[in-house]
């Protein structure tokens, strides 16, 4: 069997360094895990998108349409973007924070009426594809962290509590302390606890989790 995960997001937001966590920790577990990147303009907040796929049946780094078992998306609207990847009624971790792109600021510039999109009209989209749709403040739980750039560290926190989730979030702590700079060690811990905490009580009402411990 193999767990596919698709995680999507803007240039800065840290999606290689989760990942490069994600990928070390399932190396410590003994459990076989293939990537593939598209980095896109990511140094200009441009769409950023991985595949990541885990266990013995993945063969391929590539997710094909409607395979992945849970859409991981560290921006709102990157979500919609990728959609297609996420199987029927697979998961999906959603982040609350919306960075607009150029492209929709320039039509509000030529159309009065225009309206942003809003994170309801972004769920609203996704209920239509699956009902298992968790919206997490991530940006609001890093800053409880101490560290306004652990919101990736949050959604580690997130997927470590999901019961299909085939890694041990011993081995993901590890990896996380070896990844990041020393002196955000405590910081990015943090954030992965309160993400942990946070889909116990939120996530998990929709979503099957693990025993809390």
């Amino acid at each position: 069997m193999s767990y596919s995960i698709f995680l999507c997001g803007v240039g800065g937001q840290g999606l290689v360094l989760l990942t490069s966590v994600l990928g070390n920790a399932c190396a410590k577990s003994g459990i076989k895990a293939i990537t593939a990147e598209m980095y896109g303009l990511s140094q200009r907040s441009g769409s950023v998108s991985i595949h990541m796929r885990i266990g013995e049946d993945a063969f391929s780094p590539l997710i094909p349409y409607g395979n992945a078992d849970i859409l991981i998306s560290l921006e709102a609207i990157e979500a919609l973007r990728y959609l297609e990847f996420l199987r029927k009624n697979g998961t999906v971790l959603l982040n609350s924070r919306i960075i607009h792109p150029p492209s929709e600021t320039s039509k509000l510039v030529l159309e009065k009426t225009a309206k942003y999109i809003s994170l309801e009209d972004v769920t609203s989209s996704l209920r239509r594809w699956t009902p298992n749709i968790a919206v997490i403040d991530a940006l609001n739980l890093a800053k409880d962290s101490g560290n306004l750039y652990t919101e990736n560290i949050v959604f580690l926190g997130c997927l470590s509590a999901i019961r299909e989730f085939p890694v041990e979030e011993n081995k993901i702590i590890e990896s996380i302390i070896e990844a990041v700079p020393k002196k955000t060690i405590e910081q990015n811990l943090n954030a992965f606890r309160l993400g942990k905490i946070t889909a116990h009580q939120e996530m998990c009402k929709n979503i099957e989790c693990k025993t809390e411990n």
